[in-house]
């Protein structure tokens, strides 16, 4: 029998340490989209966002969601502050357009396929774009990347093509954030005619 031992096991604390700061950014995006979701920035709903992210988190035991592990503060603060700009004109809009004398505004369900092949990518356009009012995502085909919205006020095709180049900015934004090099090489490479597509502003 040889004296020799076996190598000792590697240390889980190590792993799971690991595992919990990979996932740090989606548990705060948890939080962010409660938040959002509810309407409120206060000491309560954090603490109740934090509670909803522990049970996604730890009762579903899903799959750690794969991260690009880049994160661009600069693209992350130009997302933020657009969505709050996008949050208030899409409210304004919204009111006068229920509001205004003359025909109901139009309505139309649009087709828009994304441009980058990630999930996370996708549910964040999702999101982003059913949380501004005047569009909400009613299908998401995740096979295709395609996102199907239910969007008002629109009256000819040039505004379902402005809608369209909307949701495909929120998309670029992100990427440009939190996407990974090759993520963002497929935006890059997408034709950005305006800042509302995406762009860098010029």
């Amino acid at each position: 029998m040889s004296g020799d031992r076996a190598p000792a096991p590697a240390p889980v604390t190590r792993g799971v340490l690991g595992v919990t700061w990979r996932q740090l950014p989606f548990f705060l995006w948890l939080i962010a989209l409660w938040m959002l979701l509810w309407g409120q920035f206060t000491v309560l709903a954090f603490l109740t966002g934090l509670v909803a992210a522990v049970v996604v988190t730890r009762v579903f035991r899903l799959p750690p969601v794969a991260l690009s592990g880049r994160l661009n503060l600069w693209y992350g603060l130009v997302f933020v502050v657009t969505f709050l700009v996008a949050l208030v004109r899409g409210s304004l809009l919204v009111a006068w357009q229920t509001v205004r004398p003359g025909k109901p505004p139009g309505t139309a369900i649009i087709a828009v396929h994304l441009r980058t092949d990630d999930d996370l990518i996708m549910t964040h356009t999702a999101v982003t774009s059913s949380l501004i009012p005047g569009s909400l995502v009613v299908e998401a085909d995740r096979d295709r990347r395609v996102l199907y919205l239910h969007v008002i006020g629109v009256d000819d095709d040039d505004d379902i093509d402005l809608q369209r180049n909307t949701v495909l900015g929120w998309e670029a934004r992100i990427v440009r954030a939190v996407g990974s090099r090759a993520q963002l090489d497929v935006i890059r490479e997408a034709t950005i005619d305006t800042p509302r597509q995406g762009g860098t502003p010029t």
